[in-house]
């Protein structure tokens, strides 16, 4: 067996339960690929796994949190020929990405790009792949037409403002934090919204008057009825997060009338296949847009492993633009 460092969860509970220790891990099988951790980015669903409310799928260590990294490639299997040690290699995983050596499948990585960092590039995969995947490929998003990203100052917003732009399209972009919008616009947004207590129908409608053909929400019930007002017709509304809550009342008269659909998407629980051709279509269709500086992860700070908790403090607290990454 193989041994790394690792950050584990002792209990559920606050940052304080966060703890550096060790996992053992076995040899890459014949598709996979041993992986030398440099960095991992930090989302949201660390912190609620932290607290005990997102467990991670089966098969994946339940107490080491990190569903992205960015490496070198340490070793490979006898069946691998895209990959070979010292390949900087970008990721995501069902979790367990905070660890200094992991095992993934070597369909499921990309290439970093040359002019980006071990540490600015495990704050891509998540955020891009999410945004890419919601947007894109369940939400059709296309030329000419506008999307409504909540949370735009998110790892997951930033990406898709910059998505939005990449295949022509406008984009709406919501937040909290006043302080958040003019960044947001600097990275592309076409029109930033203010949510004022807890509303933003009425300003999205004042700046795109035909609503939005996609909504990207990470909120879910708190904001259902407003997305349902803004949606339009045929627009489809991707919902990806529940941070607003798991129930709410739908007005189905107003769905039917703009006949808009529902979906609802999660990324880490799919399977191998599943994110192997996610990746690959990523490669194919917005890589090279990484690689010409068109697309860019948005890192608000790189912090030390050992900083973790603190982190965690950072995420909790709402203070973040774009992505907090922990390196080893």
């Amino acid at each position: 067996m193989l041994k790394a460092k690792a950050i584990r969860i002792r209990e559920p509970g606050g940052p304080e339960v966060l703890e550096l220790g060790e996992v053992e891990l076995s040899a890459p099988g014949p598709s996979q690929v041993l992986v030398e951790v440099a960095a991992a980015g930090l989302n949201r669903a660390d912190c609620l796994q932290r607290r005990g409310f997102y467990p991670a799928p089966p098969g994946v260590p339940a107490d080491v949190p990190g569903l992205e990294f960015a490496g070198l490639v340490e070793s490979v299997g006898n069946e691998v020929s895209d990959w070979k040690p010292g390949d900087r290699v970008m990721g995501i995983v069902g979790g367990g990405s905070m660890t200094t050596r992991l095992v993934t499948e070597g369909a499921e990585l990309m290439s970093v790009p040359a002019q980006l960092s071990l540490e600015e590039a495990a704050a891509v995969p998540e955020a891009f792949l999410t945004a890419y995947d919601a947007v894109v490929l369940q939400g059709g998003l296309r030329a000419g037409q506008t999307v409504l990203l909540h949370a735009v100052a998110s790892g997951v917003g930033t990406a898709g403002i910059q998505i939005a732009t990449a295949v022509g399209a406008s984009s709406v972009g919501t937040s909290r934090s006043a302080h958040k919008l003019p960044r947001c616009t600097g990275l592309g947004l076409t029109h930033a919204v203010l949510v004022e207590d807890g509303r933003f129908a009425d300003n999205v409608l004042a700046a795109v008057p035909n609503g939005a053909d996609v909504i990207l929400d990470t909120i879910g019930a708190a904001y259902l009825s407003q997305n349902i007002k803004v949606i339009a017709k045929q627009g489809r509304l991707i919902v990806i997060g529940l941070m607003g809550g798991v129930k709410a009342e739908l007005a189905l008269g107003a769905l039917l009338a703009k006949r808009a659909s529902i979906h609802g998407s999660v990324l880490r629980s799919r399977s191998s296949k599943e994110k192997a051709e996610l990746t690959k279509s990523f490669i194919d269709q917005m890589l090279g847009k990484l690689e010409s500086g068109e697309l860019k992860p948005i890192v608000d700070e790189v912090m030390e492993m050992a900083d973790v908790r603190s982190a965690h403090e950072r995420m909790d607290s709402n203070e973040t633009f774009g992505k907090l990454v922990l390196r080893w």
